[in-house]
């Protein structure tokens, strides 16, 4: 049978039971047609590149699919039904990818980054490279707006002479 890989977002004011639940009805569309669920991820409340239905976050769930393409037109017609659910995307691959899927490990060492304390390995300031020193106003030896220190011009009658 062929492998698929099903992703759909939740809206962001469900509580997680009911997007484990609306996975397990995914769960149930797929076995009941002839296929099972190899795999299924939540990878949690994530932002929006963009709103969708007044929605800034959704929640993204993954299932990966070893199902006949009949039953996958189902999940897609049943999910498509769903108001729960913004947005899907189910897409043909060769094999699945063993063990936990980027995302998953992406997780992972964002939470291992959280452990350091709340300060990563960039220094003091984020990155910044330590004390920059005296940046001045405007104006002053570094030009820009205002006097500062700069010579005065000549009047355009001296400059002619």
């Amino acid at each position: 049978m062929p492998l698929y890989e099903h992703v759909f977002l939740a809206r962001q004011d469900l509580a997680q039971a009911q997007v484990d639940t609306l996975a397990e009805n995914a769960t149930k569309i797929i076995t009941d047609n002839g296929g099972s669920v190899v795999k299924t991820e939540t990878w949690g409340l994530r932002g929006l590149a963009y709103r969708i239905a007044k929605n800034r976050k959704a929640h993204y769930v993954m299932l990966d699919l070893d199902a006949p393409p009949a039953a996958v037109a189902e999940l897609e017609r049943q999910t498509g039904l769903n108001e729960d659910v913004l947005r899907f995307m189910t897409i043909k691959v060769d094999a699945h990818e063993a063990g936990p899927s980027v995302m998953m490990r992406k997780n992972d060492r964002d939470r291992e980054r959280g452990d350091r304390g709340g300060r990563d390995d960039r220094g003091p300031r984020g990155g910044f490279g330590g004390d920059r020193g005296d940046r001045g106003g405007f104006g002053g030896d570094r030009g820009g707006f205002g006097g500062g220190d700069r010579p005065e011009r000549a009047p355009r009658a001296e400059m002619e002479a």
